[in-house]
């Protein structure tokens, strides 16, 4: 008679069989995993060895055509471009990490006009990356949908510009006196230039998008941003502390003007150009960045950042690392000597603090508000002098010349000066592109879109931005998950803060031209994330999830 298994016994081969097909699956994952790491080793090198090559050949035309300074960042370049081409996700954190600290880096470097835009090395190639993915896969780069149409009234407004009024300036000069030489200029040049500047970090919102394809991502994301700011207001802390212990100079010791305004022979180890006079009570001082204003709007964005991981975080350290970030964000904004950051980082920090709803989170803001509050108390206690300079010297400023005067006047002299509907060319106005003609100096965001591309170039974007604040906001009250909701707030705010700031430039400038844009798609993915966290809490959709680009 034939013997039959007991069931027990039965369950055990079963057991016995499932482990041992797990042990084959997990033996041929591991095989499979070491193939893939050796394909990409040799994929790394073979892209270097290539990238390296082609750096020196063209080092070599550079270096006997312009020297060393040239050739050096164009090997360096030409190696960068390659490798953020092929690791599109590594170039756009490099990106960002490379934003706060390319001043410095510039300047240490020999400050060639190549590093100017150094930055753009890793995005330029990562975005043709991720482009060339986004069509293979089906995948918009342009996020949301919803700015599409306002997004292309905006570029057609712009290339209308450049055509005629950019081109006319090409091919037909104005004429000059009879004795007069006119001077070499390179409009269609400027107004290529100008289009970057004025709309070629919109796709980061895709970017920000697609690089985030979980919390994990995202929280990394955000935690290096903190880290970021963090390190750059330590470097700035201390470059004030090499100012005042006069191991810098500064501007002290100097005559007439140059007391007042900021130059590179006063630069202090970190950053660049830089006031510090302080026996006449003027200081600027830039930070990491190149200019003292860039280091100002740093400040105010970061802001918004500290705050959000401060309050939001799921770890207590990186809440705690948030907050110390907030508070060397306000520190920095006393001792930078720029009024505005002092003004706009406590106002934000209200503002963010009604808005988000953390203010009635009384279990967490009064242990936080209450150290917050000590600590700033210790500085200004220990400081008095400090403080009363600033402010002092920021309510005279605003007696001498308030914002709002300032503004006006801004627009109703652009509003004259204009030549046209369709503007006086791009690039007319910005800072970036004087090397290739003649600029004029704006210093308010809107007059200055106004003088570039005219009315009808301000309204569409204004048509833009109205559109990208609208979507954030229903975007933002779509989450359920009260961190991600919070954290949504703060981008939010940023957003529309930024999004009608006129004063000064922001938008044309690192680092806000980089972060309004960037952050923007961080925010449309957290509904992505909350929804992620949903199917994870449910054991039949868990495993389900479709996998995002990488």
């Amino acid at each position: 008679m034939p013997k039959f298994k007991s069931k027990s016994q039965q369950s055990k081969n079963s057991k016995k069989r499932a482990k041992k097909e797990t042990s084959t699956l997990s033996l041929k994952e591991q095989l499979a995993q070491k193939r893939k790491a050796a394909q990409a080793r040799k994929e790394l090198t073979s892209l270097l060895t290539t990238a390296t090559f082609g750096g020196v050949f063209v080092g070599i035309l550079l270096f006997f055509v312009a020297g060393i300074k040239a050739a050096v960042p164009g090997v360096l370049g030409i190696i960068i471009m390659s490798l953020s081409y092929k690791y599109s996700r590594q170039a756009l954190y490099a990106f960002i990490i490379y934003v706060p600290i390319g001043g410095t880096i510039t300047y240490y470097l020999g400050n060639s006009p190549i590093l100017q835009l150094a930055k753009d090395a890793f995005y330029v190639p990562a975005l043709i990356g991720l482009w060339q993915t986004c069509r293979k896969q089906g995948l918009p780069l342009i996020i949301p949908q919803g700015i599409k149409i306002p997004l292309y009234i905006v570029l057609g407004c712009s290339l209308l510009t450049l055509l005629f009024v950019n081109g006319g300036q090409q091919f037909n000069p104005s004429s000059v006196g009879l004795l007069e030489k006119a001077p070499p200029e390179m409009p269609l040049g400027m107004g290529i230039l100008g289009l970057k500047v004025f709309l070629g970090y919109i796709p980061l919102i895709g970017c920000a998008y697609y690089l985030i394809r979980d919390k994990r991502d995202f929280l990394f994301l955000s935690r290096l941003q903190i880290a970021l700011i963090l390190i750059c207001c330590v470097l700035g802390f201390i470059q004030y502390l090499l100012l005042l212990t006069g191991v810098c100079q500064g501007t002290r010791g100097l005559e007439g003007d140059a007391l007042f305004r900021a130059t590179l022979d006063a630069r202090c180890y970190i950053g660049g150009a830089l006031v510090y006079s302080p026996d006449e009570g003027v200081i600027r001082l830039p930070g990491t960045f190149v200019a003292p204003w860039q280091w100002a709007w740093f400040l105010i964005a970061g802001t918004f950042f500290t705050f959000a991981t401060g309050f939001t975080d799921p770890s207590p350290i990186w809440r705690l690392v948030g907050l110390g970030s907030l508070v060397a964000v306000f520190l920095n904004a006393v001792i930078s000597g720029q009024r505005i950051a002092l003004a706009l980082v406590p106002i934000c920090f209200g503002i963010l603090l009604l808005i988000t709803g953390q203010i009635g989170n009384l279990k967490r803001f009064i242990p936080i508000g209450v150290g917050l509050a000590l600590i700033v108390g210790i500085a200004i206690v220990t400081n008095p002098a400090l403080v009363q300079e600033r402010t002092e010297s920021f309510t005279g400023r605003w007696d001498a010349s308030p914002p709002q005067d300032f503004i006006i006047q801004q627009f109703e002299e652009n509003w004259k000066s204009v030549d046209g509907p369709l503007g006086s060319g791009l690039g007319r106005a910005t800072n970036s592109t004087r090397a290739l003609g003649k600029t004029k100096l704006v210093e308010t965001y809107y007059p200055k879109v106004l003088y570039e591309v005219g009315i009808i170039g301000v309204l569409a974007f204004l048509g833009l931005v109205t559109s990208l604040t609208i979507i954030s906001f229903k975007t933002y009250r779509s989450i359920k998950n009260r961190n991600f909701r919070s954290y949504g707030a703060a981008l939010w705010v940023f957003i529309l803060f930024i999004s009608y700031n006129t004063y000064y430039y922001p938008l044309d400038v690192d680092p806000v031209a980089v972060y309004y844009w960037f952050f923007a798609g961080v925010l449309f993915k957290l509904p992505i994330l909350d929804k992620q966290e949903k199917d994870q809490a449910d054991p039949k959709k868990a495993g389900k999830q479709k996998p995002l680009i990488s």
